[in-house]
């Protein structure tokens, strides 16, 4: 009896051992330690982040290194702010995106947006004379213009009302259009709108936008168009204003998008600035801001 019982604990012991060194050489096998499949249940998975959560921390990354960029800028020059909107990836960034700034001239494609919207609601195309103020407001960015067609709109009250339906819940209008207040989060939503095939604005009017911004004088042409390369396009719209209030420094901003034939790049952003020494300074700031999205979100 006590030899059986040797015996079949001797067996035991064998297949024990027999099994773990299996288990041993599974996991050893290839350097990996990943189990063969006839021991995982053949459903072993790669392990890692999948290629969209690379693509997240990548994206992640970059935005950091731009965070860095502009407080380097920022350091040294007036106040400004920057959103942009990458609608290939859907990455957003913003820097100081929240912060209010007089929009000056570029409050025009908001004025534009609801002239077409206005249209839009009474079934019909802009009318000859509407858009015989709207095309020197975008273009030649004309002021007398602009003031005639935003008394013809309603004023400040339908501008408002026409803001809530394009998102722009950051923006205050003002009697005196240009005095507006608005963040580029906010700009970079009307922006979207403009071009949104399930936005307010049908393919008409936003077929209208972009003619009349992708068209603006050479004399309006900085800004955005400054982070374009060949063969992409351009749409703009920019603003300045100097007023004895701020003690005659400058607010400039330019608001638009890039976009590419094959769609790899489609991307809008906006840079607001205040308290420029003169308007070169500040074509020459936002531009920079600008570049520096370029350069580091990789669109």
């Amino acid at each position: 009896m006590r030899r059986s019982r040797n015996l079949i604990i001797a067996v035991a012991a064998a297949v024990i051992l027999g099994g773990g060194g299996l288990i041993v050489l599974g996991a050893t096998d290839d350097d990996k330690g990943v189990l063969p499949a006839a021991l995982s249940g053949g459903n072993a998975k790669p392990a890692g982040p999948s290629a969209e959560e690379l693509a997240r921390i990548e994206r992640a990354k970059r935005a950091k290194a731009l965070d860095a960029a502009l407080k380097q800028v920022a350091a040294e020059t007036p106040d400004f702010s920057v959103a942009v909107l990458d609608k290939k990836t859907g990455q957003s960034y913003a820097y100081q995106g929240t912060e209010k700034f007089d929009t000056a001239s570029i409050v025009k494609a908001q004025i534009l947006a609801c002239e077409l919207l206005t249209a839009q609601d009474k079934d019909r195309e802009p009318t000859e004379g509407e858009m015989a103020l709207a095309t020197p407001m975008i273009q030649a960015s004309d002021n007398d213009a602009t003031t005639e067609l935003f008394q013809h709109l309603g004023g400040k009250n339908a501008i408002t009302k026409c803001n809530k339906r394009l998102g722009l819940s950051q923006t205050t209008v003002n009697r005196a259009w240009g005095l507006t207040k608005t963040t580029a989060t906010d700009q970079v939503r009307l922006l979207n709108k403009l071009v949104d095939s399930k936005g307010p604005l049908d393919e008409g009017s936003r077929q209208t936008a972009f003619s009349l911004m992708n068209t603006v004088n050479e004399d309006q042409d900085w800004g955005v168009p400054a982070v374009a390369k060949p063969g992409e396009n351009a749409t703009v719209k920019n603003g300045w204003d100097t007023r004895s209030a701020d003690g005659g420094l400058w607010a400039i901003n330019t608001i638009g998008r890039v976009t590419s034939p094959d769609g790899k790049v489609n991307v809008s952003l906006a840079v607001l600035s205040h308290n420029n020494q003169t308007m070169d300074d500040g074509v020459a700031l936002v531009e920079k801001i600008a570049k520096l999205t370029r350069q580091h979100l990789k669109y």
